[in-house]
């Protein structure tokens, strides 16, 4: 079961954090997810379309920090990722680094043309 949990804002959204396999081969062996949505039910269908199909949210072990939610809030399609903490140690100094992906450099798709 991939930890995760959720934070309800003000003005009724929500944003789920969720800890899972990265679905890239080449990619790193977990990874954060975060996704801003109307309720916890749109959050997990937004991963789901995306292909993420085996995502559940069970309980609200590690919602997400304020500076996530702040990440998610202020990124245009309110999907992010990023290598997930490993260890019990907490972030160390190279994941304090490490910016926000947007979804579409972890799945492999191509920007949407305008």
């Amino acid at each position: 079961m991939a930890a995760g949990g959720f934070s309800k804002l003000p003005n009724g959204t929500v944003v789920v954090a969720l800890n899972l396999p990265s679905p890239a081969a080449a990619g790193p062996a977990a990874v954060r997810v975060l996704v801003h949505a109307r309720n916890r039910a749109r959050a997990l269908t937004r991963l789901r379309n995306l292909g993420l199909r085996a995502v559940y949210l069970r309980g609200n072990d590690a919602p997400p920090t304020p500076d996530e939610i702040t990440a998610v809030l202020h990124h245009p399609d309110g999907l992010l990722w990023r290598t997930a903490p490993t260890g019990p140690a907490g972030p160390g100094p190279e994941r304090a680094q490490e910016l926000w992906h947007p979804i579409r450099a972890l799945l492999g798709r191509p920007a949407a043309q305008t």
